[in-house]
């Protein structure tokens, strides 16, 4: 099922997410719709809270990003083919390299983009979805994807990156994505 995702401004965006257990309620229909409601509105990774769950899980395609890649970008990205995964319950261990720009967007903040500096390398203890344990690096655009679905689980957005200036700048686009005032091809759930 394609769940509505929620947008700027509502409050569940900045709540730091909690840990689950196996027993949390229709976990395996959840992550199933996450992925339909991802794929369905061309999204590379989201979060529990981008769907109005206040729980430390998201999934990340970075696969999509590689196989769109135009000709002159093949080859600039070391995590190539990129991956597909469920994270439960992930919590960054290590942040290690160099910070980069890429430009980056948000499924809850539709239509803005903006490049953000992030670490090169991340590394993460988290569950998989059969509640497997795990310590994994990741580097290069998936290690970015990675990072801004976490932020989504600590409360954090990918404009809280952003200088000052550039965040006023964007203040008329962003409260008019609070108030609705957008037009998306995708399902979306505004504050009340």
């Amino acid at each position: 099922m394609i769940l509505p995702i929620v947008a700027y401004g509502t409050p569940i965006l900045r709540v730091i997410c909690k840990d689950i257990t196996p027993d949390y309620p229709n976990l395996s229909q959840l992550i199933e719709d996450m992925w339909e409601t991802m794929y369905s509105s061309n999204g590379v990774g989201l979060a529990a809270p981008q769907v109005n769950r206040d729980i430390r899980l998201f999934v990340v395609d970075s696969t999509q990003i590689f196989n769109n890649l135009e000709e002159e970008e093949k080859g600039k990205y070391p995590d190539g083919p990129g991956i597909k995964q469920v994270f439960i319950n992930a919590h960054v261990k290590e942040l290690d390299g160099e910070e980069w720009a890429y430009n980056e967007g948000c499924l809850s903040i539709p239509k803005v983009r903006e490049d953000v500096f992030r670490n090169e390398e991340v590394t993460l203890v988290y569950l998989d979805e059969n509640f497997e344990p795990n310590k994994t690096t990741f580097n290069g655009i998936t290690a970015r994807v990675i990072l801004h679905e976490y932020d989504h689980i600590e409360g954090k957005l990918f404009i809280d990156y952003l200088k000052p200036l550039k965040r006023k700048l964007l203040k008329g686009k962003l409260d008019d994505i609070s108030k609705g005032k957008i037009s998306v091809d995708y399902k979306m759930a505004f504050p009340k």
